[in-house]
């Protein structure tokens, strides 16, 4: 493989969701049009979480190498006339408000789009996982027609996979803010 030549490097190793892009924006800001970052990360959900935040800004994901347990992924800056501006899905729903629909049996699917070691030590029971990195090639396994409450750690991730499943024509799609990193409801764990 040739060299990949980074015109700066930005060290993310031992952080997780949402910091890796955190710390991503703010290094992207300062960056010319065109120029290459290199961001090296621990965390195997730094890989989903910056694919999806390249594609949502306009900012070109270039790929992924792994050497030594340590990810490390590359990003072109956009230009101006390619960047957009990231989005929030609108349809959210607080933690609190998730687990009340639970109590009274309205829930029709609760996704969770963290990484399976992630949903194995912690989940809302029943909570049927798909990472957000395999979201795109798993739509199959889910209905457009019902309601669905996506959930990650923060409500980043679940931001990102609720505007996926717009986007592909899921029509009742809401995010749970601010996620799992502090849901006091029932949960389950293998």
């Amino acid at each position: 493989m040739p060299l990949i030549k980074a015109d700066q490097s930005l060290d993310c190793k031992g952080l997780a969701c949402p910091m890796p892009i955190v710390k991503t924006k703010k290094a992207m800001d300062q960056l010319e049009a065109g120029q290459v970052i290199e961001v090296q990360a621990t965390d195997k959900g730094s890989l989903a979480d910056l694919k999806g935040w390249a594609k949502n800004t306009g900012h070109q994901y270039l790929g992924t190498i792994e050497e030594d347990n340590v990810l490390k992924h590359y990003l072109r800056k956009a230009s101006p006339d390619e960047i957009k501006e990231q989005k929030k899905y609108m349809h959210v729903i607080t933690n609190e408000e998730l687990e009340k629909k639970l109590v009274s049996d309205e829930i029709a699917i609760i996704l969770d789009v963290r990484e399976p070691a992630e949903y194995a030590f912690n989940r809302i029971q029943g909570a049927f996982s798909v990472p957000l990195g395999e979201l795109e090639n798993r739509l199959y396994e889910l209905n457009p027609e019902d309601s669905i409450y996506v959930i990650c750690r923060t409500g980043a991730r679940s931001d990102m996979a609720c505007q996926l499943l717009a986007a592909k024509g899921f029509k009742d799609v809401h995010n749970v803010e601010p996620g799992m990193s502090t849901w006091s409801g029932p949960t389950e764990s293998n």
